[in-house]
């Protein structure tokens, strides 16, 4: 069964059709882009994957769960199990330590626990700044930070809202291969964004266009590394 599915889904504000008859699924473990020009539904779509919004019609299948028919508190409740999210603009608390940013984030799941959340920096390299603040790391080190926070509720899917958005190229690669590693350990990984390099190194892609599938690709060559063209 598909972790995630998108049964003709709408989304409809007026005579604005942001999502207009929407259907893909995502396997469990599977690594795919989200993609398409601004005002192509991009947000509209990673919100309703998120538990952020409901669609006008149709179903939204996750983990076998009808979030489409959920009230508020459920989804809050889902979203908090389900989904690790990682922004662009990063959102960490500016006078928490890095340690503290990722233990937050447990708080508002079950228990802080400092040993746990150390593990999940040392995952994405950063044991060693656990204890600098947000204004003290690299804007790549904050995006690693997130992916920590993101990682340490064990969720069945990690989405991201342009993760690269705000980096160089150096850090892009740095946080790409954080996803390569995470899909090696069978994390699913959902990535929205504009950038065709790091949009061309998932396993799938999925444009849209004007609110609707304008095409799916599967990555035949798919190694989860990126490629920077001079």
């Amino acid at each position: 069964m598909s972790l995630l599915e998108f049964q003709n889904v709408f989304k409809i504000y007026g005579d604005l059709h942001a999502l207009d008859d929407v259907s893909f699924t995502v396997d469990r473990g599977e690594w795919i882009s989200i993609m398409g020009p601004s005002g192509s539904g991009k947000s509209t779509m990673m919100n309703m994957i998120g538990c952020m919004d409901k669609p006008t019609k149709g179903h939204i299948l996750l983990d076998g769960v009808d979030v489409a028919k959920e009230p508020a508190k459920k989804l809050t409740d889902i979203r908090r199990d389900k989904i690790g999210l990682i922004f662009q603009q990063f959102h960490l608390v500016n006078y928490l330590t890095a340690l503290e940013n990722v233990m937050l984030a447990q708080y508002y799941h079950s228990i802080p626990d400092e040993q746990e959340a150390m593990e999940a920096l040392e995952r994405v390299g950063l044991a060693a700044r656990a204890k600098h603040l947000p204004s003290q790391l690299s804007g790549g080190e904050q995006q690693r930070v997130c992916v920590a926070r993101a990682l340490i509720n064990h969720p069945e899917i990690i989405l991201a809202d342009e993760p690269t958005g705000n980096l160089d190229d150096a850090n892009e690669e740095i946080v790409v291969d954080l996803f390569r590693k995470l899909h090696e350990e069978g994390t699913t990984l959902i990535v929205v964004t504009h950038d065709p390099e790091v949009g061309d190194v998932a396993q799938r892609q999925i444009v849209l266009r004007n609110g609707r599938i304008a095409r799916q690709t599967v990555n035949q060559n798919f190694t989860g590394h990126i490629r920077f063209t001079e």
